[in-house]
């Protein structure tokens, strides 16, 4: 006779809320201004900007920014997935620096706005490259996933 309890036990990797196991990921969510602003965060500043998969899994999954090593220790056996923005872009477009953008008889606000210009122009330019799929190495293992954009 079969144990009444097996009946409701849950798979090894599994929980009521998801999965331990990162393989049972098939596509991410992203929302495009967060990979545009991580992507431009690591390219101005010396910080490392990712999208973040947090555990529980399941076959979709939100990746949101974050800033990594921004969240200390995490709790439990299974860590988060930390996907780099470039890996979500197709041919990075290089990023306008303030000197390049200048002319030589540019007052200040001529040359801000042609810089700001500039930059709206390369992030349009990175809204219009996100990719349809993504590998991800984690734990040893790659995941290939389906991007799904939101916004």
């Amino acid at each position: 006779m079969p144990d009444s309890e097996s009946s409701t036990e849950t798979e090894p990797n599994r929980t009521a809320a998801g999965s331990s196991d990162p393989q049972d990921i098939h596509s991410i969510a992203v929302t495009v201004e967060d990979v545009v602003t991580a992507l431009e965060a690591n390219l101005r500043v010396d910080r490392r900007a990712v999208l973040r998969i947090t555990p529980p899994f399941a076959g979709r999954m939100r990746a949101r920014l974050h800033v990594d090593g921004g969240e200390g220790a995490y709790d439990g056996d299974i860590q988060p997935i930390h996907i780099d923005p470039e890996n979500l872009v197709s041919d990075v477009p290089a990023y306008p620096a303030a000197d390049e953008t200048a002319e030589p008889d540019d007052d200040p606000g001529t040359h801000r706005r042609r810089h700001t210009d500039r930059v709206s122009e390369w992030r349009e330019t990175v809204r219009n490259r996100l990719t349809e799929t993504v590998t991800v190495p984690h734990n040893g293992e790659s995941l290939a996933l389906r991007v799904l954009q939101l916004g």
